[in-house]
């Protein structure tokens, strides 16, 4: 295409957006409601996603040692456990931190046993953390079968009804976002189509004179990517907007260590440039899908 041609089509694309008034803005109403609840709901499931996995990366083996064992097979047996692929880190708990962290969870009812710090009857036990959270049963299942190992503690039933949960909860978010897109562009190309409508008698005269179809089309392609980006504007701000002052006033009081916001740098940025993808692909698809039908003369 020379550029002689697209600087016209530019040019005929954006006399529209202003030529068709209210049905414009109507337009740009219907792609600014639709991407704020997109927006919405993707910085929704944004974070519910990365609780998710604050959670799976949270979880622990624990491996407790045999009370026979001596220092150089402890020292040995933590070795062993290094070397298993897929281990991210592991770390050396005696008897007395595994006491103490005992006494503190259990509150006033723990004070009970500071009556074993002189014959502290626990045994030491290492804290290992898997790479990927899904090995945590192959690493726990390994560890087991190694001498001087007392117990592997991960909360098995727990671990897998989480992982599920988390799994079934990322595949309906991902469906949802996706339903209510496809949603968007429906409803918006017919608000485009109404638009259309009001110059079908022009593309069909384009068509009789011999403009070909290529032709007619790309003011139309133009006026969606407006469109798009204009219905983009306002979803991004308020978003941003609403998110920097949740995150701001309401994110450092969240005392959970699972339950953490995003930081509104690089997420706000990162979901902006989605909104406005998202709009400038709605509004390119709503008006070539429109178009489509008055192309047939």
């Amino acid at each position: 295409m020379k550029f002689r041609t697209f600087r016209r089509h530019l040019r005929e694309g954006s006399k529209n957006i202003i030529r068709n008034g209210w049905m414009t803005v109507a337009s740009v109403g219907a792609v600014t409601t639709t991407l704020i609840l997109v927006g919405v709901f993707l910085a929704l499931v944004m974070n519910l996603n990365e609780m998710a996995n604050n959670i799976e990366n949270d979880v622990e083996i624990k491996t407790l040692i045999d009370l026979t064992a001596e220092e150089e097979d402890i020292l040995a047996l933590g070795e062993q456990i290094e070397q298993i692929d897929g281990v991210e880190s592991t770390a050396f708990s005696s008897n007395d931190d595994e006491l103490q962290g005992l006494i503190e969870s259990m509150g006033e009812e723990g004070e009970a046993w500071q009556l074993y710090e002189q014959d502290n009857p626990l045994s030491h036990a290492y804290i290992v953390r898997a790479e990927f959270p899904e090995d945590t049963e192959r690493i726990a299942t390994e560890i087991a079968s190694f001498n001087h190992v007392q117990e592997v503690n991960f909360g098995q039933d727990v671990v897998d009804k989480l992982f599920q949960f988390n799994n079934y909860a990322r595949t309906i978010g991902l469906v949802l976002v996706i339903a209510l897109v496809f949603t968007a562009i429906f409803l918006i190309s017919n608000t485009i189509k109404i638009t259309i409508m009001a110059r079908s008698t022009e593309i069909g005269i384009q068509k009789l004179v011999g403009a070909t179809n290529g032709f007619i089309r790309w003011p139309f392609f133009i006026e969606g990517l407006l469109l798009g980006i204009l219905g983009s504007i306002i979803p991004i701000a308020v978003i941003m907007g609403g998110y920097y002052y949740l995150e701001t006033n309401f994110g450092h009081q969240i005392s959970l260590s699972f339950v953490e916001l995003l930081p509104f740098n690089p997420f706000a940025w990162q979901l902006s440039v989605m909104i406005l993808g998202i709009g400038t692909v709605i509004g390119i698809w709503g008006s070539v899908m429109s178009v489509r039908k008055f192309l047939k003369v």
